[in-house]
């Protein structure tokens, strides 16, 4: 059997670690986000409840930096390993400008972090994905993703097409992969996220704000279907939320 592990992108205080650490309940994870600060406390949480996780500092829209990753993560854990989970879940640029005071750099910001990133962390992990005999559950690749994935709102037409794009790109994978065994999963994250930058936020209106913790069991529910019920896309939002 390959050694199984989880891959997660993005992770911070809120969803990131949340996921994190939900995933490490059942694998060794393996945590991605340009400051060592953020990983250090996250994988040292996640030890010290008995779970195993290493983490990297990465840019992942440096394609190269992609490479020398996985490079490492091979170090780690051998050149037999099987990506059981892996998950998408950077920020994109959030730009919020009239179309016409925008300069063609802050429209086209959001590109980065978005489209570029996910390309070049899908084409680093999937071929350490091909392994769906041999695992308990598919292997699984979500994206998270916003609102925007579905309308542009006013003065935020860089932000929506960068997440417009994840989505169509997800659609592709799943289309491209699903027949392979492997799970492509595109999640709408629809409202504001309860993280401490959000306490004060809403707080007129009880339990208006998504529970990180429960967006991270929603992306473990994605992670265990079987091939036989393959979910591609959910949105989660609050009760009071308008939509």
């Amino acid at each position: 059997m390959p050694k199984l592990i989880a891959i997660i992108a993005g992770v911070g205080p809120g969803t990131g670690s949340a996921i994190a650490r939900r995933f490490a309940q059942a694998y060794p994870v393996v945590l991605l986000a340009r400051s060592q600060q953020s990983l250090d406390s996250v994988a040292k949480d996640i030890k010290e409840n008995g779970g195993s996780a290493i983490g990297i500092p990465t840019d992942v829209t440096s394609t190269s930096g992609m490479k020398t990753t996985m490079d490492q993560v091979k170090a780690h854990y051998g050149s037999d390993i099987s990506i059981a989970a892996a998950v998408y879940n950077i920020a994109s640029k959030f730009v919020r400008k009239p179309f016409l005071e925008q300069s063609s750099e802050e429209f086209l910001g959001s590109l980065e972090p978005s489209i570029k990133g996910a390309f070049n962390f899908s084409q680093a992990i999937l071929p350490f994905m091909s392994n769906a005999e041999e695992t308990r559950y598919p292997p699984t690749l979500i994206f998270t993703g916003a609102t925007a994935a579905l309308k542009g709102g006013s003065g935020l037409s860089g932000f929506a097409m960068s997440k417009f794009g994840i989505r169509a790109m997800s659609q592709s994978l799943a289309r491209e992969f699903g027949p392979k065994g492997v799970h492509v999963s595109h999640a709408i994250i629809d409202g504001i996220i309860d993280t401490e930058k959000t306490k004060s936020y809403s707080q007129d209106i009880p339990d208006s704000k998504i529970d990180p913790e429960w967006i991270a069991e929603s992306y473990w529910f994605l992670h265990t279907q079987p091939r036989t019920s393959f979910t591609h896309e959910l949105d989660l939002r609050p009760y009071s939320e308008t939509w």
